[in-house]
């Protein structure tokens, strides 16, 4: 008969690997809403090319990973119950989000779900334990200078970026394309948008997938069932399909808002958008930080449609998706927290 922590750790899993198919449909408009917005490819066509980039990109690094598992809450006060509640809030608020057609974070979703629950826990157990709540104890399990240096500082720094690299991509195109007739323009950058498209996947795959698989790897290791932290090999294949899997429905809700609501787009707009994200989060995850690839597409989107002028890009859109990055990881905190008190109370 499978023992508790057995049972438990199955439970996560499959959590984790629902997260990542979430994920996989809901972040699924940040490689292809301009491809498709700007028709170099067929809806299906690019969920397909996504899907398979997104699956080879999770087996390219596990930094990422590593940083989620390991490098946020202290692995001691992490329970399996920490990790379900923690994934419980980041889902919720991923469907939210989906249902309302906002491109949101499930990176800083699982992060926030992550610190909240972790921090509730440690309260409980102290009032358990010592009959009186330590506030400051619960605070001190989290890691606030690699959340300040890996999350909150890129949370602020990469839309910045993503803007500015996407403004400048474009106005480079525009200076070194104008002797150039805009019938041959279009024609050259619908084929070149499907690479730059296809890099956004690969490095889509390669940042986001490892959130799970991070998340994972810390209920292997806190339930005993590994010695120490890394990933395994089974868990990097489950966390790549399950997210290539939910790639390939779509979430065409944020697809619509990305790729058409925001800013009008024409093909060499969405080669210097595709282009200029794919870079930052590709220097992001060398840099083992777990940044939201929804935010730096976003903003390099806005950045593309600023460089013709301001009015073009939709600013109303834009301003109820910066309030959504806003309230993700506080919103999930709240939920990951209240999930681990009711766990405990009933």
């Amino acid at each position: 008969m499978l023992s508790y922590a057995v049972i438990i750790t199955i439970v996560v899993v499959i959590l984790a690997l629902v997260f990542d198919f979430i994920n996989g449909f809901h972040d699924t408009a940040n490689a292809i809403a301009t491809s498709v917005s700007t028709r170099v490819l067929t809806p299906q066509a690019a969920i397909l090319m996504s899907a398979v980039l997104n699956f080879v990109g999770a087996f390219l690094s596990t930094e990422v990973a590593k940083t989620i598992g390991s490098g946020i809450v202290a692995p001691q006060s992490v329970t399996q119950e920490v990790v379900i509640s923690a994934l419980i809030g980041a889902i919720i608020w991923n469907l939210i989000t989906w249902y309302f057609g906002i491109p949101s974070s499930s990176s800083h979703a699982l992060i926030g779900g992550l610190i909240g629950s972790a921090m509730v826990y440690e309260v409980t157990m102290t009032a358990k334990q010592a009959g009186g709540i330590s506030i400051m104890k619960a605070f001190s399990i989290v890691n606030w200078h690699n959340f300040w240096d890996k999350v909150v500082l890129w949370l602020f720094l990469s839309p910045v970026i993503g803007f500015i690299v996407g403004f400048l991509v474009m106005v480079a195109l525009q200076w070194l394309l104008r002797s150039v007739r805009p019938k041959t323009v279009t024609k050259v950058f619908s084929k070149a948008q499907i690479a730059s498209a296809a890099a956004m996947a690969l490095n889509h795959g390669m940042n986001d997938a490892q959130k799970s698989m991070g998340i994972i790897a810390m209920a292997l290791t806190t339930g005993g069932l590994i010695q120490s932290f890394y990933i395994p090999t089974w868990v990097k294949f489950s966390c790549a399909l399950a997210m290539a899997l939910g790639t390939s429905i779509g979430g065409w809700k944020i697809i619509k808002t990305m790729g058409m609501n925001m800013a009008r787009l024409a093909p060499v707009n969405g080669f210097a958008a595709e282009t200029g994200a794919a870079a930052v989060i590709f220097t992001a995850s060398m840099m083992h930080a777990p940044v939201s690839t929804t935010h730096i597409i976003s903003t390099s989107i806005m950045g593309v449609g600023a460089s013709k002028r301001l009015s073009s890009v939709r600013w109303i859109v834009a301003k109820n998706i910066v309030w959504a990055w806003v309230f993700t990881i506080p919103v999930t905190a709240l939920i990951g927290g209240i999930v681990t008190f009711l766990i405990h109370a009933f």
